[in-house]
């Protein structure tokens, strides 16, 4: 069964002068978007007025209104401040998007926040205001299906702004397509596959000719796009969870912590547990 609309699409608009004055209100949890946290579902926030600066995924952004952000469920974020503030946003699970959006939203990790001009900030935040008014009328018999198509279709404009950034399919060469399939593979794979050659098998070519591949797109071998992966997802972890190091090193695959937390000193030049007290200073 399909989660209950109130769990699983979830559209608000905050309007609050500054961190004080949030902290001071009574809004349940939005106080805790000042510590680092992940959604649980994907959140698209339309920056109406206002300044804010915040931290995604270990990059800190300075934004001004009109703007855009998509945040992943898997990226960790905070906000640090913010001025005469009025956001709009959208959170919907993975079930509830269309499939042939979900992955054009995994092609923009790590998206970054956007400029909007006028015309298309207009366009977005009343496509945002009407799916607001369909999330208020849950009596109406097509209450769900209102509330799903209006929002999947403002996921399609989020989309529209951010597309022109990733090449068309059809314009990809071959070394950019596979590198594509290969991330793909890693984003669902990096916990338990760790060797090259097994995503080399799995996507039917040599595991030289895929390094060669990844090596052109992005300047690295196939090795440190794996590690590189490891080691954002124990940032991440070490972050905002409570779990210790030895916990996040089996989550992450690695039975033999002592080589976990070698291999995590050699990759951030610090240790996971200096890491995290650097993080909640």
């Amino acid at each position: 069964m399909a989660p209950e609309p109130g769990v699983s699409i979830v559209i608000d608009r905050l309007i609050v002068a500054d961190l004080q004055a949030l902290k001071s209100a009574d809004i349940g949890d939005v106080a805790q978007a000042t510590y680092a946290h992940r959604e649980d579902r994907h959140a698209f926030f339309l920056l109406e007025t206002g300044t804010i600066h915040l931290e995604l995924d270990f990059q800190e952004y300075h934004l001004q209104a009109p703007a855009l952000v998509y945040v992943h469920p898997d990226q960790v974020h905070r906000i640090f401040s913010f001025s005469q503030l009025t956001v709009s946003t959208l959170g919907m699970t993975t079930e509830q998007l269309q499939p042939q959006y979900r992955p054009l939203l995994a092609a923009l990790v790590p998206a970054k926040a956007l400029a909007l001009n006028p015309e298309d900030f207009a366009l977005l935040a009343d496509t945002m205001a009407l799916c607001a008014r369909f999330a208020a009328r849950r009596r109406d018999q097509l209450a769900h299906a209102l509330l799903h198509d209006s929002c999947n279709a403002l996921v399609a404009l989020v989309l529209s702004q951010y597309l022109p950034q990733v090449p068309a399919p059809g314009k990809l060469a071959r070394s950019e397509v596979l590198t594509q399939a290969f991330r793909e593979l890693l984003e669902h794979q990096y916990p338990t596959t760790k060797r090259p050659s097994d995503y080399a098998q799995q996507l039917h070519v040599s595991t030289p000719y895929l390094n060669e591949c990844v090596k052109a797109v992005t300047g690295h071998p196939v090795s440190y796009a794996i590690q590189q992966r490891v080691l954002l997802e124990a940032k991440r972890l070490l972050y905002h969870s409570a779990q210790s190091v030895k916990e996040i090193a089996t989550a992450l695959g690695y039975v033999d912590y002592p080589y976990f937390a070698r291999l995590f000193a050699k990759g951030t030049g610090m240790t996971a547990l200096a890491f995290r007290r650097t993080r909640l200073d």
